[in-house]
């Protein structure tokens, strides 16, 4: 079997969601990373879950999708994270993090430096820094990264954890953002950003020298913006089961995308395609169809032939 071409980290929360059909896998780089592997790239999570039956579930899980487990660390005082998850009429997430969790500890221990550094792309978020130590441990990863990786944010705001200092360094430090339409109001009144979205994407882009900003608009689709570009895209129908983990799908193949060197409309196209059909989903990795999941398989097998 040929090894993946890519290596894609992601840094941040692993945990259960307690969803009202059950128990699922989750934490957003969590999901974003189970996504990535089922594009065909090499990667992994640093984490960190409890010396817990819950923690010790989701390093089977992990093996058993066949991603390495030897980045999420153990805690022996700290339980595995858990969130609550309520849906609304719309299938859209209203969430209860538990807090001083596992998670809370994620450290930047050699063997997590040494996979940073061998990275393509490290995938993080803001909800994962809500402690001053894994802020702490974010900045010192990212400063582990090659000078050419993709930093992705995807900021994933979550009450009552938004803080605006973390929400700056976090942006000047990633070369690519990725938010939803809940998150760019946020933004645009931190950063003062006038106009139409898509004049904020513009703005948010030149103020922090970033690759692309990507904004995903739910059922009204997405906004790419990249080297002065706006690539906009309408929504996909489909019948929405839930949209946990839709947006991390999304992520995954734009980053995927973009390693792959991909056109903007490429990208915006597929990564559509599979956040949608995410959503008709329940949970947030269902299994992608191999329609879905053809186009990144091919270009892995082209590039290591």
């Amino acid at each position: 079997m040929s090894e993946p071409s890519f290596q894609i980290i992601g840094v941040g929360e692993v945990l259960w969601d307690l969803l009202p059909t059950g128990r699922q896998l989750g934490g957003a780089p969590a999901n974003f990373v189970c996504h990535a592997h089922a594009l065909s790239a090499g990667a992994r999570l640093i984490s960190r879950v409890g010396d817990d039956p819950a923690g010790r579930e989701i390093i089977a899980r992990f093996q058993a999708r066949g991603l390495p487990t030897d980045t999420i660390g153990v805690d022996t005082t700290a339980p595995t994270g858990s969130v609550s998850v309520v849906l609304d009429a719309s299938g859209h997430p209203n969430y209860t993090i538990h807090e001083n969790v596992a998670w809370d500890r994620i450290a930047a221990d050699r063997v997590a430096l040494d996979a940073v550094h061998a990275a393509d792309a490290v995938c993080f978020g803001s909800l994962a820094q809500r402690t001053p130590f894994v802020r702490a441990t974010v900045a010192t990863l990212l400063a582990a990264t090659r000078p050419d990786a993709l930093r992705i944010f995807d900021i994933n705001l979550r009450t009552p954890f938004i803080d605006r200092d973390t929400i700056t360094q976090s942006i000047a430090a990633a070369n690519v953002l990725k938010l939803n339409e809940q998150e760019l109001p946020v933004l645009a009144e931190i950063f003062q950003l006038s106009g139409d979205p898509a004049q904020q994407l513009a703005t948010l882009a030149a103020r922090f020298s970033l690759r692309l900003v990507a904004l995903t608009r739910g059922g009204d689709g997405s906004m790419l913006f990249a080297d002065g570009n706006l690539l906009e895209q309408s929504g996909l129908p489909v019948t929405v089961r839930d949209t946990v983990g839709a947006g991390d799908s999304f992520t995954a193949a734009v980053t995927v995308g973009l390693l792959r060197q991909w056109p903007l409309e490429q990208i915006s196209h597929h990564a559509n395609a599979i956040a949608a059909y995410v959503c008709s989903q329940a949970g947030a990795t269902p299994p992608l169809p191999e329609a879905l999941r053809l186009p990144f398989t091919a270009a892995a097998s082209l590039s290591t032939s």
